[in-house]
């Protein structure tokens, strides 16, 4: 399998990448026969994210997106399957559960630690090393790179946190991952209309994409956005799209990439 089967990727012209890793709807038969009824609609995808942002190229803005179901293959899961929240409930690195915590594969079907290692080999590691190699060459042409990780989810998931997330919710891996003035900007901005609520490093602080590239001491800013799908769904579990929530979170989200392009890191 080549690597350009694995992922899209369009190169910009700015100092921003922005990876959708959660938005592929590809399995491979061989998976997917395998698999319950259930998971076979993909119901944990991060639905319509790269329709949101279909405005980053004519921003400039490179992108990198995947192609397959992350029940394939969770492109934000470290390949050592290390838990990104320890103690707490978590999918793995080739998941066999959905977030309802039905499984994911028939009965004896689940994937062996041999196929999890050749799945890390076949989809892991093409897209994280393309997404490596374009924030090298960002950071050589600016002197800097920015990662923003674009992530969605259902407003209510019992199994990961309690009550209703937040609409924005901000990682920085506790603040490690990026600089504090360009987080501060980002949040200003997503409060400035009141019409959206936001969390930084609350449930979601990041995940392993996130953590492993973002390093504001060696010029690479990184920071996840989890939105909930309630701001621009009519209705979560059928997954249905409204435009008109949809353009109006649009509307914001252009004037927070707006914010990633003018940062300037301090000398």
């Amino acid at each position: 399998m080549a690597a350009s089967e694995v992922y899209e990727f369009v190169q910009g012209d700015t100092p921003l990448l922005v990876s959708m890793p959660h938005v592929g709807a590809l399995v491979p038969n061989d998976i997917l026969e395998r698999m319950t009824l259930d998971a076979r609609r993909l119901p944990d995808t991060d639905w319509y994210v790269h329709k949101l942002y279909d405005f980053l190229r004519e921003m400039g803005v490179s992108t990198i997106q995947a192609n397959y179901s992350r029940y394939v293959v969770d492109l934000n899961r470290s390949a050592d399957g290390e838990s990104l929240y320890p103690g707490r409930s978590v999918t793995e690195l080739c998941p066999t559960t959905l977030f309802n915590r039905q499984p994911i594969y028939r009965q004896d079907c689940a994937p062996s630690q041999e196929e999890v290692i050749k799945r890390t080999r076949r989809y892991w590691q093409p897209y994280h090393t393309k997404l490596k190699q374009e924030l090298a060459r960002i950071k050589d042409h600016h002197g800097y790179a920015l990662l923003w990780d674009a992530h969605s989810i259902r407003s209510e998931v019992p199994r990961f946190f309690d009550g209703k997330l937040p609409d924005f919710n901000w990682g920085t891996a506790s603040g490690d991952s990026c600089d504090a003035a360009l987080t501060e900007a980002l949040l200003k901005t997503t409060a400035k209309d009141g019409i959206y609520s936001s969390v930084l490093n609350g449930r979601f602080k990041g995940g392993f994409i996130t953590r492993d590239n973002g390093s504001p001491p060696d010029g690479i800013q990184a920071i996840q956005l989890e939105l909930s799908q309630a701001t621009y769904m009519a209705d979560e579990e059928t997954h249905e799209y409204c435009e008109d929530k949809a353009n109006q979170v649009k509307t914001l989200l252009i004037e927070l990439v707006g914010e990633m392009l003018i940062y300037k890191p301090s000398a």
